[in-house]
């Protein structure tokens, strides 16, 4: 059997049984690297090799979980619950409740959607935000399951469609590699291109809003805004809070580091006093234990990819897939997906996909008569899929991050099930839909 497939789905299986990501991502690197034929001395250095390419971003999140813990201690998530509380009325109404509960949504939206194009800074700004958000959002009875659907809509759809951040650099990277294997592609032509399984995401959001996740849930009310020291906050606490994250965005930005932007933002805190010297190694403890879990799935994340990678069954996956289709370009379309599917779920990136998809999807779609629209359509659908609902993806990671701040919201069943559902399967479907009539 397939390398990719069988350590995927041992990794998904496992996941779902709630085996620690960590172990499961470990166990599928091992299974498939076994049933790729690498003897065990070749997966523990291929693993070994592999995991150092995610210790950067395990240090960014180490230290942003810091600066979140940090923004909380100076009042900054109670002055946040006491002006939502506010803006909207009453809030032991049913009126005021459903006013708080439509303007958090659209608020975590907006800026998530921001975080692609606007102000490209991916998942940074999750726990900064959403921590001290979790509060109002269990006393409003918010099933976090929708915060993690609104969260990777916001971090997925908009690169897939907008030219803009980092939207321009996957659109960028699809038409240079679909123009390698063969295919001149016009860059104005993909956002159009992809409008219609961008759409498909679009159904997906407004069913997780309306229908299966717009009944209460309830929480434990007790979160790290409740707990914090910084419960009753002062204007200059809340004053330089707001500035250190200010001063995270800019230098994240200017110096496309992470790291260097969570350090700016925690050394913001402490030179203003709005976090005392003596409680700085506590305080960015407790916020590195909180952001450690998606470090080391991160890190296990990158030794997967390369046992898996050093196989060499991505590719003879995606050769079998054209050899199954024939002429059939329904069934091509549908395939080509699904493989997209399995590669993305594995890796964790989009990105990271599209140069290993295109070499084959692309003279396949010219074999098959494709219009070069329909190639677009089918090649930037099939390397997004998986980004949403992958337990190695940093876009169900980065909420899973922030929701559990309190320990209350599980990574693949609130997290990776739900966003998989309500994208992954409109994405294969718009997605098939857009390639049969471009």
């Amino acid at each position: 059997m397939n390398a990719v497939v069988v350590a995927v789905g041992i990794m998904l299986i496992l996941s779902l049984l709630r085996i620690n990501v960590v172990l499961a991502l470990v166990a599928g690197a091992i299974a498939g690297g076994l049933a790729g034929g690498l003897d065990v001395k070749t997966i523990i250095d291929a693993f070994s090799s592999g995991v150092g390419g995610g210790a950067n971003i395990a240090l960014s999140y180490a230290l942003l979980g810091g600066f979140a813990v940090a923004l909380s201690y100076t009042g900054l998530p109670k002055w946040l619950v006491d002006n939502v509380l506010r803006v909207v009325s009453n809030s032991t109404d049913s009126r005021g409740k459903a006013l708080s509960k439509a303007l958090i949504v659209f608020v975590i939206l907006l800026i998530a959607c921001f975080s692609q194009n606007l102000i490209p800074i991916h998942i940074a700004f999750i726990p900064i935000l959403i921590p001290p958000l979790l509060y109002i959002m269990n006393e409003l009875q918010i099933d976090r399951r929708l915060i993690a659907c609104v969260l990777t809509f916001g971090l997925t759809a908009p690169y897939i469609y907008l030219p803009v951040g980092f939207g321009q650099l996957f659109h960028q990277l699809l038409a240079e590699n679909i123009e390698k294997s063969g295919l001149q592609v016009a860059l104005e032509d993909i956002p159009h291109t992809l409008l219609i399984p961008v759409l498909g995401m679009v159904v997906g959001l407004l069913f997780a809003i309306f229908i299966t996740y717009r009944k209460p849930r309830k929480y434990n009310v007790a979160t790290i805004a409740e707990e914090s020291p910084g419960q009753v906050y002062t204007k200059w606490g809340v004053a330089f809070a707001i500035i250190a994250i200010i001063a995270t965005v800019v230098v994240q930005v200017l110096s496309k580091s992470m790291i260097f932007g969570a350090l700016t933002g925690i050394i913001v805190l402490y030179a203003s006093g709005s976090v005392k010297w003596k409680e700085a190694d506590s305080l960015l403890t407790q916020g590195m234990q909180m952001m450690a879990f998606i470090g080391f799935v991160m890190i296990a994340a990158s030794g997967f990819a390369e046992v898996v990678g050093q196989t060499g069954d991505v590719e003879s996956l995606v050769q079998a897939s054209a050899n199954w289709i024939g002429d059939n370009k329904s069934l091509g379309a549908l395939l080509m997906l699904i493989v997209g599917l399995l590669v993305t779920m594995g890796i964790g990136s989009s990105f990271s996909t599209i140069p290993i998809i295109t070499t084959i999807f692309v003279p396949l779609c010219l074999q098959l008569g494709f219009s070069p629209l329909a190639t677009i359509s089918i090649v930037g659908t099939a390397a997004a899929l998986g980004d949403a609902g992958s337990p190695a993806s940093d876009s169900t990671l980065g909420p899973t991050a922030g929701l559990n701040a309190d320990g209350q919201h599980n990574h693949i069943w609130d997290s990776c099930v739900p966003t998989f559902i309500h994208y992954n399967i409109p994405l294969v479907l718009f997605g098939w839909l857009a390639a049969m009539i471009l």
